[in-house]
């Protein structure tokens, strides 16, 4: 299982400033059962950044849209017509989603309206492609909707490193290239000048915890404890100390 939380709406805001048309798309699976991504969050979102827009005198118009899964290509092909209808996309999936969405239309700019927060157990037999390390700050819409974190051999969030070959990694030379990957896209959408500006080291504290992670959503809990809404915390083993 995903879990996720709702980035600030005003980071979001600023994300689709250049847009006037912007779906905002839900996940009714995971980000939908821990309710970041169903159907009343989509309409809450879209709502919320209706008046924000209004507030600050724009003229954006939001259409609202859920998808059993955002990470199921065929699932995505049913949401076509709403997605080409619209200038940009805020995905309310996990990373992976978005980056699905990023993938299966290419000419489509998509930006995370999530916090991916961590990835649980899915107990199915064949081939999974990493898309998503769950970082807990979502930055893809600095490259595309691509994620560099997870899908480079170095990890490197200012790229691309010069050594690939051919648009292969020089790493593991049967995996594509990343950044060139994001490159690619980057100049497809009109934005490769984002590129140009430097990231800042990362604050990794977004994901780090000893041992398993719980996630806890006070405002859910019908007896909740004197802690915050949503909090990350490490759950001690049996035994043990967190």
């Amino acid at each position: 299982m995903i879990k996720a939380t709702h980035k600030r709406l005003e980071r979001i805001n600023e994300m689709i400033a250049p847009h006037s048309e912007v779906l905002v798309l839900g996940c009714e699976t995971c980000t939908g059962i821990c309710l970041v991504g169903g159907e009343k969050e989509v309409a809450r979102m879209a709502a919320n950044l209706r008046l924000l827009n209004r507030k600050n005198g724009g003229k954006k118009t939001f259409t609202e849209g859920v998808v059993r899964r955002q990470c199921e290509m065929e699932f995505l092909d049913g949401a076509a017509s709403l997605i080409n209808d619209a200038d940009a996309v805020v995905s309310l999936a996990c990373g992976v989603g978005m980056q699905a969405i990023a993938e299966h239309f290419p000419n489509m700019p998509v930006y995370p309206g999530n916090n991916t927060a961590f990835l649980g157990l899915s107990p199915e037999l064949g081939l999974f492609s990493e898309r998503c390390v769950a970082c807990g700050d979502c930055l893809i819409d600095r490259t595309g909707g691509l994620c560099p974190i997870a899908r480079c051999a170095k990890h490197l969030f200012n790229g691309p490193c010069g050594g690939s070959v051919a648009g292969k990694c020089e790493v593991s030379p049967d995996v594509p290239c990343i950044w060139q990957m994001i490159v690619d896209r980057m100049m497809r959408l009109g934005q490769l000048s984002k590129l140009e500006d430097i990231k800042g080291i990362r604050n990794w504290k977004t994901n780090d915890a000893v041992g398993p992670r719980a996630y806890i959503r006070e405002d859910l809990r019908s007896t909740p404890p004197k802690l915050d809404s949503v909090v990350m915390k490490p759950v001690a083993p049996k035994g043990g100390a967190a």
